[in-house]
C-alpha cells in the first residue's frame, strides 16, 4: 500500500484518537518514518482536532449572568433577597493546552524515532566499514606472508630459473618459470602475458625435446582475477623446456602450436 492509499484508509484518524492496538500503532510509526507525507497528515489531523475543539468550546456566559445578577439586586420591592452565587469564569485554555501537548509529544516522538533510526543506520555503516577494513588488513597480511614465503623459495640455490620468450603469435609476451625439482613445483611469473580473450585460458606445458613430448602441467583459470600474476603448479616431469599456449576454456590434450605464446629451454639440470 502506498502513502496515498494509506492516508485515505482512515487509520491515521484512529491513530490520533488513540483507538488502535499496539501493533497498529507500530505500523503507523513505521509508515510515518517511511513517508514524510504520512507524518504531515498526522500533524494536520491533530491540528484540525485542536481547531475543532476550540470552535465547539462553550462560550463565556459570565457577562450574561452578571447582568441577571444586577437586575435582581436592583429590585427594591423584593421581600426576600435571593443570594446570588458568583459564577466562576470558565476557561478553555486547558483544553487547548492538552491538545497542544499531544501535538508536541507526537511530533517529538516521530522526530526521536527518525533520529534513532538514522543513528542505527550510521552505526551499521560504520560496523560494515570496520569489518571490510579488518578483512583488507587480514588479506594484506596474508599476501605479505605468502610473498615472503615465495621469495624464500625463489632465493634457494636449488631453484632452476627458466626465461620464456615471446613467439610468433605474440612476440612481445614473456614469462618466467622457477622450478623447484626437490619439491616437484614450478612457480610461474606470468606478468608479461596479455589478458586472455573470453573463453580462452593459458595452459602450461612441460616439454621433452627428443622426441618432442609435451605434458600438460595445468591451466591458469584465474589469470584475469589474480593481481600479482604469480602461480604455482606441480611438476614431476624431467622437463627440458617449458611452453605456454592459449587454449579453449578447460584446456587441451595437446598444445595448439599456432597459439604458442612463450617458450623457454632449461639451461642445465642440477
Amino acid at each position: 500500500m502506498d502513502s496515498k492509499e494509506y492516508i485515505a484508509s482512515g487509520i491515521l484518524e484512529l491513530y490520533v484518537a488513540g483507538a488502535l492496538s499496539e501493533k497498529e500503532n507500530e505500523e503507523v510509526h513505521a509508515m510515518m518514518q517511511k513517508y514524510p507525507e504520512v507524518t504531515q497528515e498526522v500533524l494536520s489531523i491533530e491540528a484540525a482536532i485542536v481547531s475543532l475543539t476550540a470552535a465547539t468550546a462553550k462560550k463565556d456566559t459570565t457577562a450574561t449572568f452578571d447582568a441577571i445578577k444586577d437586575r435582581l439586586q436592583l429590585s427594591d420591592n423584593a421581600v426576600d433577597e435571593t443570594p446570588v452565587i458568583p459564577l466562576k469564569k470558565g476557561n478553555s485554555i486547558f483544553r487547548y493546552a492538552g491538545w497542544a501537548a499531544a501535538v508536541v509529544f507526537a511530533t517529538g516522538l516521530v522526530f526521536t524515532m527518525m533520529l534513532k533510526n538514522n543513528l542505527e543506520s550510521e552505526i551499521e555503516v560504520v560496523r560494515s566499514e570496520r569489518e571490510a577494513l579488518k578483512k583488507q588488513i587480514y588479506q594484506a597480511n596474508s599476501d605479505l606472508t605468502a610473498a615472503s614465503e615465495l621469495l624464500d623459495v625463489l632465493r634457494t640455490k636449488d631453484i632452476i630459473s627458466v626465461s620464456l620468450g615471446g613467439q610468433a603469435v605474440s612476440p612481445e609476451s614473456y614469462a618466467k618459470v622457477y622450478w623447484d625439482k626437490k619439491a616437484n613445483n614450478v612457480y610461474l611469473d606470468l606478468q608479461g602475458l596479455p589478458e586472455p580473450p573470453p573463453g580462452k585460458v593459458y595452459q602450461i606445458w612441460s616439454l621433452k625435446l627428443d622426441p618432442l613430448t609435451p605434458t600438460s602441467l595445468g591451466i591458469i583459470a584465474d589469470f584475469t582475477t589474480d593481481n600479482d600474476k604469480v602461480f604455482d603448479l606441480q611438476n614431476t616431469n624431467e622437463s627440458e623446456a617449458f611452453g605456454i599456449t592459449l587454449e579453449p576454456a578447460g584446456g587441451s590434450e595437446s598444445p595448439t602450436m599456432e597459439q604458442l605464446y612463450t617458450l623457454g629451454v632449461v639451461a642445465s639440470n642440477p
